[in-house]
């Protein structure tokens, strides 16, 4: 392995947001370590292109699963000897008025979406602490700035992530760590796939760039926080103008 290819783990990189997240860091010559629930076509095809996993890493886990993800950021170390940039992409959509949400998603939803964030960037931060360098990203939501009706406990989960962000920054900013946040607005993934048309036609008209943000748009600004260390502790809005 070339010593000068930077290490990236990424939580929940089978599908959606979490593959383009994927593919982009393999295009731009990283080594890529990610975890999922389950294998797809996509995972399947990369473990096929590269079977000694010399570039690419997969292992079947659930977020929830917190020894698992201490243990695979673990295996990650001991295979390519560093973790040089995380993104904490994993996490579960939860609908529904709070007084209607069962306790079992509530749970679910607090585990996923911040739990497993903090036990994953722990795992991996001593890594990067011990080299002086390193960047994390967190996936949040814009939900977590301004709030919508049925999403009083996933604005909870993100919200919280912004706060976590802001003061790591803090912590491990000496160290030479950045670590920053992401809230896309609404884009096209399975998160937005049971809007109606209405509803698609709605947050057009409210968002300035009157057009939903891409998955790429997305991409293109975790590509962008990885890239700089003059920027840290900052959520990056990502919406078209839909917080404005």
């Amino acid at each position: 392995m070339s010593s000068d290819k930077r290490v990236v783990v990424i939580s929940g990189g089978s599908r959606g947001l979490g593959q383009a997240l994927v593919q982009d860091r393999l295009d731009a010559g990283d080594i890529v370590a990610t975890f999922s629930r389950s294998s797809n076509s996509f995972i399947e095809q990369l473990r096929e292109a590269d079977p000694n996993g010399e570039r690419f890493h997969w292992e079947a886990i659930e977020g929830t699963d917190f020894d698992g993800v201490r243990g695979f950021a673990m295996t990650v170390l001991r295979r390519y000897k560093r973790i040089d940039a995380l993104i904490n992409n994993a996490g579960v959509g939860i609908e529904g008025l709070l007084t209607m949400t069962s306790e079992r998603d509530i749970h679910q939803a607090l585990t996923l979406n911040l739990e497993s964030v903090i036990v994953l960037t722990r795992a991996c931060l001593k890594a990067m602490i011990a080299e002086r360098r390193g960047s994390i990203v967190n996936i949040s939501s814009v939900n977590a700035l301004r709030g919508h009706k049925g999403l009083a406990v996933y604005s909870a989960t993100k919200a919280a992530l912004l706060g976590f962000t802001r003061s790591l920054a803090s912590e491990v900013g000496p160290q030479g760590v950045t670590v920053n946040a992401i809230a896309p607005g609404f884009f096209e993934s399975d998160m937005v796939g049971h809007l109606t048309d209405a509803q698609r036609a709605r947050i057009i008209r409210r968002t300035p760039m009157r057009a939903m943000c891409t998955t790429q748009d997305i991409v293109d600004s975790v590509r962008f926080l990885l890239s700089t260390r003059a920027i840290t502790g900052q959520t990056l809005a990502v919406d078209g103008g839909f917080t404005c």
